[in-house]
């Protein structure tokens, strides 16, 4: 019962007892005593239950993979951002000469791959080893005259026996001279073997692989926002160095800002994931309405932060609520959760089952 209503009820029961002992009449007697039973029950009547908590936000923290000095930045604490916008820069140098470096070795491989797969000598070459052959042939046509010579003089015995073997000899020497340079030049017109090319079509893939990796690595140095929102917080300016794992700057999205309220251990039956809830704010011109998407499984003591309007409730469960408008609270913010009428819903939103009290979404 709030001061105004124990004011009234007190003034209504002086005057009860007043008009009791005057009894003026009986009739007076009980008008006076409806009239003061009626004015009680009015005071009565209980107002809507309300409960404390305040707005909460997931921030995004957004640095570079590895350790680095700030050269520039792009953004400062509270511009908003889209996907894709300009952030931060962090020096790159090694990353820059890490792809230098795989880009020639795979220019490398594939130079070794493209000699494997054409043929093993030069055009020039060839037409060298093609001329060996021409001598060789006409080397085998020379012997082959004085070899058939030489038999012609052995069989009218003219000639000498020495001679005639001397002449099979040169004849024998040129012929397998001209199948050899045959032999060269079937050789370098050859590719290479196909388990050499099957080496060197790996190393070509090894090396594009080492070039994606170190390009990644060379545009992670220049980041840009991964989500849209604020920017909350910047931790380091150009030209300090920032350590590796450690955020530049955090990003708040709007639609991971949430409302976290506390409810006494009595009223959390009337709550169930998907209840819908009125969120008032110092300022807010209108309830933002919300949906309960988190109840907590165990209770705890009431926050030092939280000024519970009844200060009999000490044992409270933890419930959050997804607001439909997330963007006019702002994270610290203390808010202030009452029950929507039943059957109600936010505007634009479907009914969401309910889970029992007490568990997690």
């Amino acid at each position: 019962m709030n001061v105004p209503c124990r004011r009234l009820a007190f003034l209504s029961a002086r005057a009860c007892r007043a008009s009791g002992r005057r009894r003026a009449s009986a009739l007076a007697g009980w008008l006076g005593v409806l009239a003061c039973a009626g004015l009680l029950a009015g005071c009565g009547e209980a107002a809507p239950p309300r409960f404390q908590g305040y707005a909460e936000g997931d921030t995004v923290f957004v640095g570079p993979d590895e350790a680095g000095r700030l050269v520039t930045l792009d953004v400062e604490e509270g511009d908003r951002v889209t996907p894709g916008t300009p952030l931060f820069a962090v020096e790159d140098a090694l990353q820059a000469a890490e792809l230098a470096q795989t880009q020639a070795s795979l220019a490398q491989a594939q130079s070794e791959l493209a000699n494997l797969r054409e043929a093993t000598q030069r055009p020039e070459e060839l037409e060298v080893l093609k001329a060996a052959e021409r001598r060789a042939a006409a080397a085998l046509d020379l012997s082959r005259l004085e070899l058939e010579r030489q038999k012609e003089l052995t069989e009218k015995k003219v000639g000498s026996q020495a001679a005639l073997d001397t002449a099979q000899h040169t004849y024998d020497q040129n012929a397998a001279a001209l199948d050899e340079a045959r032999n060269r030049i079937a050789a370098g017109a050859l590719a290479g073997r196909t388990h050499q090319i099957a080496a060197a079509e790996q190393a070509v893939a090894v090396a594009e692989a080492n070039r994606a990796a170190a390009q990644v690595r060379l545009d992670r140095r220049r980041r840009v926002a991964p989500v849209g929102g604020s920017v909350e917080t910047v931790y380091f300016r150009p030209g300090e160095l920032v350590p590796a794992g450690r955020p530049v700057l955090a990003i708040l999205p709007p639609e991971r800002i949430r409302v976290r309220f506390f409810v006494p251990e009595p009223a959390l039956p009337r709550f169930r994931t998907g209840t819908v809830v009125n969120v008032t704010c110092d300022g807010c011109a209108a309830a933002i309405p919300a949906r309960v998407s988190f109840i907590a499984a165990s209770a705890e003591y009431t926050p030092p932060v939280i000024y519970s309007l009844d200060e009999r409730a000490k044992l409270v469960f933890m419930l959050e609520a997804r607001p439909q408008d997330p963007a006019a609270l702002r994270p610290g913010q203390p808010v202030t959760v009452t029950l929507a009428a039943e059957g109600t819903a936010p505007a634009g939103t479907a009914p969401a089952g309910n889970a029992p009290a007490g568990t997690a979404p």
